[in-house]
């Protein structure tokens, strides 16, 4: 990402949105568009593209987060984030949101990720989040598991550590105990000062599962692997 300054260009990164850009770069959403012909739709950006910033400004750096949040936290489900764009094959947040919208059920059973066929379609999320990560070379199968408890087990064994929310990175790892129940899903990064996640949720109306925004609700625990 280039400096914040004299520029007169941004890397678009994952996460990033054009309202945000605007305040960072001291200047409009309008002025952006106007700038960037390639732009139709305020609302979707292209992580990879390259942004012409008009008369940039001065700004603060750094990402957003919100301060005082510790490695626990209380929030309730969440709403969709921005289309940000291209697949970033080392970002498991950006490879899950190549599925949003498709069913577990149908999923365990193509090529595109390595999940096990076995799980019941209302259990799939330790599935899901194992095989993004595995596809996003996070983790090999021997770490990866269909179970949510050995899952957490297997990833805080190999090194990963508890963060707080403020210091989370998209594609960080989720946990949830809720109702005697666990769940796990994936951070995927600030929109408007919300974090968002991103998993196998029970959204169908059989109580099966779909690759959704949201999932997290309750206490969680955010963790990330070593740094």
């Amino acid at each position: 990402m280039t400096a914040i300054g004299s520029t007169s260009s941004h890397h678009i990164a994952w996460g990033d949105t054009l309202s945000a850009l605007a305040v960072r770069y001291g200047t409009s959403v309008d002025a952006l568009m106007s700038a960037n012909s390639q732009i139709r739709d305020p609302n979707k950006i292209y992580a990879g593209d390259t942004l012409n910033i008009p008369g940039a400004a001065g700004g603060a750096g750094g990402s957003q987060g919100n301060g005082g949040v510790g490695g626990t936290g209380a929030v309730g489900d969440t709403g969709a984030v921005g289309d940000t764009g291209a697949v970033d094959a080392r970002n498991p947040a950006a490879i899950a949101e190549q599925f949003i919208g498709r069913n577990a059920g149908e999923l365990k059973y193509s090529d595109e990720l390595p999940m096990q066929s076995w799980v019941p379609n209302n259990v799939n999320c330790a599935n899901f989040v194992s095989a993004v990560l595995q596809k996003a070379g996070v983790i090999d199968a021997g770490q990866a598991s269909a179970s949510v408890d050995q899952l957490a087990s297997n990833l805080k064994g190999d090194g990963w550590q508890t963060v707080s929310l403020a210091d989370a990175r998209p594609g960080d790892v989720v946990l949830m105990q809720k109702n005697g129940q666990s769940h796990v899903v994936l951070f995927a990064g600030f929109e408007g000062g919300k974090p968002q996640f991103i998993g196998s949720n029970n959204v169908n109306a059989d109580g099966s599962q779909r690759i959704s925004w949201g999932g997290a609700s309750g206490n969680y625990e955010i963790i990330t692997p070593p740094r």
